[in-house]
């Protein structure tokens, strides 16, 4: 890119315009070797254009947000980027849809409509609602998470209320920005998730696990149990009674450089995991772990017998009360947790 367009592409997150491009003096049959299939520009929507390296530099939600961007820089009308495409600008972690698309709310919208890969909403937001990113007006991470529940349903509702509250979102907030939506489509999807949320589950993966416990009907999990082990202070996803789960997501097996999170050979990762397990389970707990497998289809059911059996053999062995040193332990571990 020439330089003066190289500027207006940092101010857009990357993106340039096809008017843009032609008011830094480029032609017509520029544009179009630019353009084409493997050319150095990628189309990212009609008229809107990003450097091809950048572009498949991104993973899928990075796409999606210079999509979302693009979307933005192509609107006339005042509006609000919301649902999926405020998430992705706010850095709010969701499930991935099973048909990707960018949200705008605006008003003079007759319903929901969706053109281009845009869906258009109409409702109200209030000045309070929104935020400001990079520029581009965006729902608040309340109201987002609502707006999710929503659109795709009550798991990934779940999912993107934990990931508003680690951001500091509270309960109340939540429920205050429900009262607003009182009678809204889908509304009851957005209040089941915000009556099981909780800002202790670290990921997505922590979430959906937590949801498969709640179905086992032996009660509400409790998230980042401490116990104190050799190493450290060891801190288990969930706990019920006596029994810890704990997920297992594949990037904690994969080296940094491969995209994951180890910063050590995989059969050290493994081993430390098998250690850390049994230190766990000598203090009189018991332990199940979960895949992301475990959440869909068939797999489910097997995984909520599996879980469910596993949990009654823990329960017979040590009882449905957790001893009184482990509680006095995890409490005071919780209040540094929540003072740091």
């Amino acid at each position: 890119m020439r330089p003066e367009l190289i500027a207006r592409a940092a101010q857009q997150g990357g993106l340039v315009t096809r008017r843009q491009a032609i008011r830094a003096g480029y032609r017509e049959r520029e544009l179009r070797t630019l353009t084409a299939t493997h050319g150095a520009w990628v189309p990212v929507r009609r008229g809107v254009y990003v450097d091809r390296s950048l572009w498949e530099a991104l993973d899928e939600t990075g796409q999606w947000t210079l999509r979302d961007r693009a979307a933005h820089l192509t609107m006339t009308k005042p509006h609000v980027m919301s649902h999926d495409s405020a998430a992705r600008l706010l850095g709010l972690e969701m499930l991935n849809a099973k048909r990707p698309l960018s949200h705008i709310v605006r008003p003079g919208v007759g319903g929901s409509r969706t053109e281009h890969g845009v869906k258009h909403h109409l409702s109200r937001v209030s000045p309070r609602e929104v935020e400001t990113v990079d520029g581009i007006r965006v729902t608040g991470l309340a109201r987002t998470a609502l707006d999710i529940g929503r659109e795709h349903g009550f798991e990934a509702g779940a999912v993107a209320v934990d990931g508003a509250m680690r951001r500091g979102v509270t309960r109340k907030q939540l429920v205050e920005e429900l009262e607003l939506m009182e009678n809204w489509p889908h509304i009851t999807s957005s209040r089941a998730a915000v009556d099981v949320g909780d800002a202790g589950a670290e990921t997505v993966g922590e979430t959906m696990a937590r949801l498969l416990v709640l179905e086992l009907g032996i009660g509400r999990p409790s998230t980042q149990f401490a116990v104190s082990i050799r190493s450290g202070v060891a801190w288990c996803d969930l706990r019920v009674g006596c029994h810890v789960f704990e997920f297992d997501g594949r990037i904690k097996y994969h080296r940094v450089v491969n995209g994951g999170v180890a910063d050590r050979p995989v059969e050290d990762v493994l081993w430390d995991e098998r250690q850390r397990q049994q230190e766990i389970c000598a203090l009189g707990l018991g332990m199940s772990r979960i895949i992301w497998s475990d959440f869909y289809g068939a797999a489910r059911d097997r995984a909520r017998h599996r879980l469910r059996e596993e949990y009654t053999v823990t329960e017979r062995r040590y009882g449905s009360e957790l001893p009184e040193g482990l509680a006095r332990f995890a409490e005071e571990m919780q209040g540094k947790r929540c003072a740091g």
